[in-house]
């Protein structure tokens, strides 16, 4: 029986990426039943809202999405398609592995290291007061009347709410992955030291739910400036990493760094009900149409995808010939050869051609 799977293609190299990761998943075998729904650019001309409204019907009926990259405008009034699908979907937790390929090139000879991030909370819930306005002078007011601090009454105000019952499931995720993927640590990481209520909160229940997976995976937790020293200068120490949302954007995006980039790093947003897969660098708009762009990130998020389809098979396979391409360097995109002006560079397309017939 077939899988049911959302696509949306995405704006600028959205649709050649995605496009070849279709290719990719399609050539495994496994039987796919594609529905393309648009979002971005495209769906402001069509339904003037970047999520129409069917997208996210699409996803609830499927349970499964993969989606390229989506601007969003700036300066229009439109929020991040991103943040709308995390929110409208519950997408409580944001995965993200950063692996490195023999042939990429990075500061290290071995990475592999799974982000795990909180979605919903912390600073990202959007809870802000704007500097001026009434409702913040009399927020200020209120907090100097609560604890007697003094804050600055020219100040913007954003609130950091960290729960008992999303923390408790994003580092049950952690543990969970890490049990079912045979990784060996969760490190917790927070700034608890000085934010004693909120990530004191969040390290309090990563210990709690640590009890739970005794003797099966290690824990540890590490602070958040410290963790980010430590990653640069031993990286090989550590396995799955947890954290609340800002952390965990930031970490994220520098442990993709460590293994060669965006341009491989794949990704997916999860809940209790569905799931979204994506590549995590931008649209790129300049490049589109130019059949130029590193599909890897794409196809890696399409292998991820696989996974969760428990299609572990073609997900390894795939993976596989993925990392058979790059290690071979020859039908690899100008960012993946050691020179980017080198002439032997292919396409978008002509990487994806590569990359099946190695399975």
């Amino acid at each position: 029986m077939a899988h049911k799977v959302t696509l949306i293609p995405g704006d600028g190299i959205g649709k050649e990426v995605s496009l070849a990761a279709k290719r990719c998943i399609d050539a495994t075998g496994v039987a796919i039943e594609w529905e393309e729904k648009i979002a971005g650019e495209e769906a402001i001309a069509k339904f003037g809202s970047v999520l129409p409204e069917e997208v996210l019907d699409s996803i609830r009926k499927n349970k499964v999405a993969i989606k390229g990259p989506i601007i969003t405008p700036v300066g229009k009034g439109f929020r991040s398609v991103n943040v709308q699908l995390r929110m409208s979907l519950d997408l409580y937790a944001c995965l993200r592995p950063c692996k490195l390929y023999k042939g990429v090139r990075s500061r290290y000879n071995q990475i592999d290291l799974v982000v795990v991030r909180e979605n919903t909370e912390d600073l990202y819930a959007g809870i802000e007061f704007k500097e001026g306005l009434s409702q913040t002078k009399e927020l200020i007011g209120y907090i100097k009347k609560l604890n007697g601090s003094s804050i600055k009454e020219d100040s913007a105000i954003s609130i950091k709410p960290i729960s008992i019952s999303a923390s408790r499931r994003i580092v049950k995720f952690a543990f969970d992955y890490a049990v079912k993927n045979k990784r060996r640590k969760v490190t917790c990481v927070h700034k608890a030291n000085i934010m004693k209520e909120t990530d004191g909160l969040f390290l309090k229940v990563a210990r709690e739910v640590s009890e739970e997976y005794t003797g099966k995976v290690e824990f540890e937790d590490r602070i958040v400036d410290n963790m980010c020293m430590q990653l640069v200068q031993k990286p090989e120490l550590y396995d799955v990493l947890v954290l609340p949302n800002l952390y965990g954007d930031i970490l994220s995006d520098l442990c993709a760094g460590l293994a060669g980039g965006l341009g491989i790093a794949p990704g997916a947003n999860i809940g209790e009900d569905s799931a979204l897969f994506e590549a995590i660098h931008g649209s790129a708009p300049k490049y589109a149409g130019l059949n130029k762009v590193n599909p890897t990130a794409m196809i890696l998020s399409g292998v991820l995808m696989l996974r969760h389809l428990n299609e572990n098979d073609a997900a390894s396979r795939l993976e596989k010939a993925v990392s058979e391409v790059i290690r071979e360097g020859k039908d690899v995109t100008y960012d993946l050869k050691p020179d980017r002006n080198d002439p032997g560079a292919v396409g978008t397309s002509q990487m994806a051609d590569a990359i099946i017939a190695k399975l």
